[in-house]
């Protein structure tokens, strides 16, 4: 009689740690990092023997895809995939511009005025987040608002 009753919540039991487990995957897939030095390379394996794919500098913002050891798959905002050094990584927020060109406005909203154009790849520190904007700073030290939608990053 009692294992009637035990199988079905063994059942759930176990059902729901899965949903907790792909929750946890997911959580982690969706970590973002940042380039803390000045370069890094981003590698085709996990390990300094393996191929150097491109050099990203400071900044350039990373989704983790995967860890292994001290080395993080990411991908950027092409969807290109590579190996990074972790250590080498930061938690510093930045975006980069997604569309061909993107505003920069005086204030988050299509009512201020336009102070600027970003080109499809340029690097921004953000600096504050309000609904769908993004209030960015150039290398300049230039800063303004971008449309969340037109960027990538955190």
């Amino acid at each position: 009689m009692h294992s009637n009753h035990i199988l079905p919540a063994l059942r759930r039991l176990t059902m729901g740690l899965m949903v907790v487990a792909a929750a946890a995957g997911t959580a982690a897939a969706q970590q973002m990092v940042s380039v803390k030095g000045s370069v890094l390379n981003m590698r085709e394996g996990p390990g300094t023997h393996t191929q150097v794919l491109w050099e990203l500098k400071r900044g350039y913002p990373l989704q983790v895809v995967e860890r292994r050891g001290r080395w993080l798959k990411v991908q950027d905002f092409e969807k290109d995939q590579g190996w990074v050094a972790a250590s080498l990584t930061g938690r510093q927020p930045h975006h980069i511009v997604k569309a061909p060109v993107a505003n920069v406005r005086s204030g988050p909203g299509t009512r201020f005025r336009v102070v600027g154009k970003a080109e499809y790849g340029e690097l921004f520190k953000t600096q504050e987040k309000r609904a769908d904007w993004v209030k960015v700073k150039r290398e300049t030290g230039a800063s303004g608002w971008v449309a969340r939608p037109l960027l990538w990053g955190w």
